[in-house]
């Protein structure tokens, strides 16, 4: 009985530990409200450009956290920092949801795009 009483408080410190997991975002409403980044990094999320990086199958909770960081200042880009700005919490994880969903592209040695007939420059 004493061992009981005494593990009790151990398992509810546990429990309280345990990441409370939320909703998400939606991808459909991700991919209305990243339209503006389309025009850098396209429309699935893989630039052909290579300034611009691919957020195309990148985890959706690594994208949030970039897009807050630049909205907190901790990263510096002004372009993105003018972006990230105006959105909400949601907004973030829509658009990471949405990117999160697309399928990545690799670029072959080659330097044409796996999974399909462009080369970086040419269309075919």
């Amino acid at each position: 009985m004493t061992r009981t009483l005494t593990l009790a408080p151990v398992l509810a410190a546990l429990l309280l530990m345990i990441p409370v997991a939320h909703a998400g975002g939606s991808a459909a409403a991700g991919k209305k409200k990243a339209v503006v980044c389309f025009a850098c990094h396209g429309e699935n999320g893989n630039s052909l450009d290579p300034q611009y990086p691919r957020l195309g199958g990148q985890y959706a909770q690594y994208i949030v956290q970039a897009l807050k960081e630049y909205q907190d200042g901790q990263r510096k880009n002004p372009i993105m920092v003018g972006f990230a700005s105006t959105l909400t919490e949601q907004d973030r994880e829509d658009i990471a949801a949405y990117f999160a969903a697309q399928k990545p592209a690799v670029w072959t040695l080659r330097g044409e795009v796996s999974g399909s007939h462009k080369r970086q420059g040419t269309s075919l």
